[in-house]
């Protein structure tokens, strides 16, 4: 299949552009300096010219406090990018897969989050992404949108990403004990964007690894164990205690509905994706 993929540069890109690479497709990457995706002529233009039969899109305004300060930039990537994407992809009728984020819900709810609930963003990076999958869907019927989050893998900067070489250089962590996620390695989410992508069945996909999700802290205390890291290392604070710009959701952790019962297996559990990740 030939399949292109925007934010080359990103983590979830990478380990998308590998994993297809890996099983023979053709994969055209596009970076950001290469595709800017708010400019709908660009888009346009490489689409008409590579001609791609899907399209997975991994750009992304992703600082959740930056957004804050920065609505235009951030809208301009998760809304109206997410649309250029989508109007490009139906008028060369190829299939279009696009991430979203947990952040789309309050996270008030104690339970995982499937599709029967009702999004319910806070903050400003939140509700350009679910402005993005709204986008997506009225441009073209056949958008696929990927719910994930607590996304991380190699080459990835945020703090799940990176925790274990911090630990490793002994440095003592703040991990909140009391905001709860589903962790997700970029590359079992890079073979289900590939598998939705050849799947080709619009609507919209909740896909973490399995079990049943954790705190900053107990994602933490997992990788001390399975590293041989100092606990003490460790200093649990709550998130109220970090005062950071942008609400985030208390429980964001995600369940699919509809990903079993269309053949597609759940990932690996979150705690043997860490392990794999660690090696």
């Amino acid at each position: 299949m030939k399949i292109l993929i925007t934010g080359a540069n990103g983590m979830v890109a990478r380990a998308t552009i590998d994993y297809c690479h890996s099983i023979g497709d053709q994969v055209v990457a596009a970076t950001r300096q290469q595709l800017d995706i708010s400019d709908i002529q660009t888009v346009f233009d490489l689409f008409e010219s590579e001609k791609p039969e899907a399209v997975i899109n991994c750009a992304a305004y992703t600082d959740v406090d930056g957004a804050q300060s920065n609505a235009d930039a951030c809208y301009k990537a998760n809304a109206f990018g997410v649309e250029n994407l989508a109007l490009a992809s139906k008028k060369i009728d190829a299939a279009f897969v696009t991430i979203s984020t947990d952040y789309v819900f309050d996270g008030l709810k104690s339970d995982f989050y499937t599709q029967r609930d009702t999004p319910n963003p806070r903050g400003v990076y939140a509700e350009s992404k679910l402005d993005g999958e709204i986008r997506a869907r009225n441009a073209y019927a056949r958008s696929i949108i990927v719910r994930s989050g607590w996304i991380y893998g190699a080459g990835g900067t945020n703090f799940l990403s990176v925790m274990h070489r911090l630990l490793a250089e002994g440095k003592t962590i703040k991990v909140i004990y009391d905001s709860y996620g589903t962790p997700t390695y970029a590359v079992d989410l890079a073979r289900r964007l590939r598998e939705l992508a050849e799947l080709d069945l619009p609507g919209v996909y909740h896909v973490t690894n399995s079990g049943n999700g954790t705190s900053y802290e107990g994602f933490a205390r997992k990788v001390c164990e399975i590293q041989g890291f100092d606990i003490a290392l460790l200093e649990s604070v709550s998130v109220s205690d970090l005062k950071r710009p942008a609400p985030r959701p208390v429980s964001s952790k995600l369940a699919c509905l509809i990903s079993e019962k269309l053949g597609l297996a759940p990932l690996q559990n979150w705690e043997k994706a860490l392990a794999e990740f660690l090696k």
